[in-house]
């Protein structure tokens, strides 16, 4: 008769060890593969092709270029004009990144760059603007993040093209990189002011 060997018990303690760090790789690579592979500027967005949400948000108190005050963002600021609205705060490390592409962007004559500044204190907004200068036309505060949700920002920055048809046109999840700005959000423009 042959002898059956025994079970190792360490040989069962490390699988049991090793299970939940398997279990959770799993888990995280179905996240992955949910969001895009990973990309959150491919989440999708259900505004797209709807108008734009109800928006009416006060100025940034105290915001002025040239001694002029810088106008909050209603729904009438973007009304037939293809517009490009970043939302935006001074504590969001990415925004601070961004900024370069949203000088290139104010530059352009044929849109209008607007800002939503999101749950930001008033002197920290201003202080950001006017450490690299503001690029906007108007920029509302949105202090407590409900017209931004109302918008369904995920998260800062977001930027989204508005037509002139005053509805959501494209949506870009993450910061303006020179990469995204010259592949997508500047083709997504010509095509918005085309119609």
């Amino acid at each position: 008769m042959t002898a059956v060997p025994k079970s190792n018990g360490k040989t069962r303690r490390n699988v049991l060890v090793a299970l939940p760090l398997i279990v959770f790789i799993g888990v995280a690579a179905l996240f992955y593969v949910g969001l895009g592979e990973g990309d959150p500027s491919k989440l999708p967005s259900a505004l797209i092709g709807k108008p734009v949400p109800a928006t009416d948000l006060p100025p940034v108190p105290g915001l002025s270029v040239d001694g002029k005050p810088v106008p909050g963002l209603t729904n009438a600021t973007l009304k037939d004009s293809v517009s490009v609205v970043n939302v935006w705060a001074s504590w969001c490390v990415p925004c601070h990144d961004e900024v370069p592409f949203l000088d290139a962007l104010g530059k352009d004559k044929r849109i209008k760059l607007v800002g939503i500044n999101y749950k930001d204190a008033p002197d920290n907004a201003r202080r950001f603007l006017n450490r690299y200068g503001n690029p906007f036309v108007a920029t509302g505060q949105d202090e407590n993040g409900r017209t931004s949700i109302d918008w369904g920002v995920y998260g800062v920055p977001e930027t989204f093209l508005i037509g002139r048809d005053g509805r959501i046109a494209y949506k870009l999840v993450g910061p303006l990189t020179a990469d995204n700005l010259k592949s997508t959000l500047l083709p997504q423009i010509e095509k918005a002011l085309a119609q």
